[in-house]
């Protein structure tokens, strides 16, 4: 049974490009607490919180619920759920999860694999992390469901078929002359770029093309920003910033608050601006609230 092509083909609603992310982040959980504990369950009541929190945190902007993956994460045969009254889920309410006393972990299959291959649990948790969401994220992320992964090289797993482009990089960061396209950014250690990097605006986990016209020049805080949704871009390539971001501190106010409203810097003549269709993908997929009004200078 191959473990990676399973993690990889997670059966998720799609449409349009919509992100899904319910099953993956359960999955992700579920390893990170057999990580730290081989023989536990988890009980819906005990972990709905957590799961709604990763949710907020790294689901799609519009409401969801952690009780649609606890039930539906079985049809995937690396999850199973039982309740007081024997095996088997009671559905995919939040009520009846809890009423049940449902609890959920890992399949046998799979944990005696876990077992066997040391190394597999990592290999598992890379295809779910490369499948479904930037890489900017992946550290925050392992960190959030309690994951301790062994750092990899350039190693490639059969599950992901796409490939980035390598050239990528250099093209987006030649095309906005080396400086951040939010804050102006450019550092250097003698001709070396530092701190910038080359953001997919649709994600490349979601079809995202390694092209121009999909990329941002960024500072590493403001990609961070922007693959959290805090940030985004809106009609006219201007900035959007959440009015669900919160910071009072002035550095908050000046690299974040103060660039609602602002063009974005560059790309140079000639060279290609986001596409419309991937910053509504953005819009209505990663970025987070209602945009705050303009600062006035």
């Amino acid at each position: 049974m191959d473990w990676l092509e399973r993690a990889a083909k997670l059966r998720q609603w799609s449409r349009s490009g919509t992100r899904a992310p319910h099953k993956p982040l359960l999955f992700l959980y579920a390893l990170g607490r057999f990580q730290r504990d081989a023989d536990g369950e988890l009980r819906y009541s005990a972990v709905e919180d957590d799961l709604r929190r990763l949710l907020a945190e790294y689901g799609p902007p519009n409401r969801t619920t952690p009780a649609y993956p606890f039930h539906h994460l079985v049809s995937d045969c690396v999850w199973e759920v039982r309740t007081d009254r024997g095996p088997g889920s009671p559905g995919s309410g939040v009520r009846e999860l809890r009423e049940a006393g449902a609890a959920g972990r890992l399949t046998p299959e799979l944990r005696t694999a876990l077992r066997r291959e040391p190394l597999l649990l990592g290999r598992i948790a890379r295809v779910l992390l490369d499948v479904n969401f930037p890489p900017s994220l992946h550290g925050d992320l392992c960190e959030a469901v309690g994951l301790e992964l062994e750092p990899t090289g350039s190693e490639q797993f059969s599950a992901v078929r796409r490939r980035r482009d390598p050239r990528m990089r250099e093209q987006v960061l030649t095309a906005y002359e080396y400086q951040c396209a939010f804050c102006g950014y450019d550092g250097r250690i003698g001709a070396v770029p530092v701190g910038l990097e080359a953001a997919h605006v649709r994600w490349w986990a979601f079809d995202g093309p390694d092209d121009v016209d999909n990329g941002l020049c960024l500072c590493s805080l403001h990609h961070k920003l922007f693959d959290k949704g805090v940030l985004g871009i809106g009609d006219g390539h201007r900035i959007l910033v959440s009015q669900r971001f919160v910071g009072h501190s002035p550095a908050a106010r000046e690299h974040v608050i103060a660039l609602a409203g602002r063009p974005l810097t560059g790309p140079q003549p000639g060279a290609r601006p986001v596409a419309a269709i991937h910053r509504s993908w953005h819009t209505s997929q990663v970025f987070h609230g209602s945009p705050r009004p303009a600062t006035v200078a």
